[in-house]
């Protein structure tokens, strides 16, 4: 199974965001990694470094590697509607991604991990791939056996985060994915555009 491993901070630097979520390092030092820090003077990045940059921003904040994420630009492209918007959709409808945004788990990578070890339902069949591709109307659970596990009850009781397109109820420890998301109601500050434009030349 293929995913980013490395350091993620120096990413979340590299970008100016804390793109894995809360990071005491990040806030430590929000700016650019490398030897001379803060002082180096970046010249004017050219049209193609920012779209590579965003489109980098893009694969790390989901955890896709390039050529997943190529082909959900495809994807995307066939689709009716923005490719852009289209390809987020992709990527907000995966099942780690709406594992994660549901709070059973705090980030996106430990969302992953429960999926490929089986402790998540999908209208009440085990799956444990976690680009799964949710439809409108799938019910996201929690496996029977793992539902008294600490780290799922942990995030749950620290999530407050709540999407229009997702409903959740702490109770059964069942979520609906009710809807594909807007563009608006989507929180993640990427602009797709540029990743657009860079595929497309």
């Amino acid at each position: 199974m293929a995913r980013y491993t490395g350091p993620k901070t120096k990413i979340a630097r590299k970008f100016g965001e804390a793109i894995f979520g809360d990071d005491k390092s990040f806030e430590k030092r929000n700016y650019p990694p490398g030897q001379h820090g803060n002082n180096r003077r970046r010249g004017k990045k050219s049209e193609y470094a920012i779209q590579l940059m965003e489109k980098q921003k893009a694969k790390y904040t989901y955890g896709i590697l390039e050529r997943q994420f190529r082909n959900m630009f495809e994807k995307a492209t066939r689709a009716t509607g923005i490719t852009g918007e289209v390809l987020l959709q992709l990527c907000e409808s995966r099942l780690d991604n709406v594992v994660y945004r549901m709070g059973i788990s705090p980030s996106r990578s430990g969302a992953r991990q429960l999926v490929s070890h089986r402790h998540i339902t999908v209208n009440g069949e085990l799956v444990n791939i976690p680009s799964y591709q949710l439809n409108p109307g799938d019910v996201v659970g929690v496996r029977e056996k793992s539902k008294s596990l600490e780290a799922i009850l942990n995030s749950l009781s620290n999530s407050s985060a709540t999407y229009e397109w997702i409903t959740w109820n702490n109770e059964t420890k069942l979520g609906t994915y009710v809807s594909v998301p807007g563009r608006v109601q989507i929180p993640e500050n990427i602009n797709e555009q540029f990743i657009v434009e860079l595929y497309s030349k």
